[in-house]
């Protein structure tokens, strides 16, 4: 999606390369563990007042689409 693409980043320089939210320094996995707390989006964006709704969002698309690849059966 054009709102992940442009929302999610990853720099070898940064956090480890891992993916972080528009180059800040706040990894989606991090924002996805605040879900996974049971967080909503209004707590996390008043927790995290650099974030926008779209970060979040885009979060949730780049995990969905990271875990949704084909199985191989032997």
């Amino acid at each position: 999606m054009e709102i992940t693409a442009s929302r999610i980043t990853t720099n070898p320089r940064q956090c480890g390369g891992r993916p972080c939210i528009r180059g800040m320094r706040i990894r989606v996995a991090d924002v996805l563990q605040l879900f996974a707390n049971g967080l909503t989006a209004e707590q996390i964006l008043a927790e995290m007042p650099d974030l926008e709704a779209e970060d979040l969002q885009a979060a949730l698309h780049y995990a969905a689409r990271q875990i949704d690849y084909p199985r191989l059966a032997a």
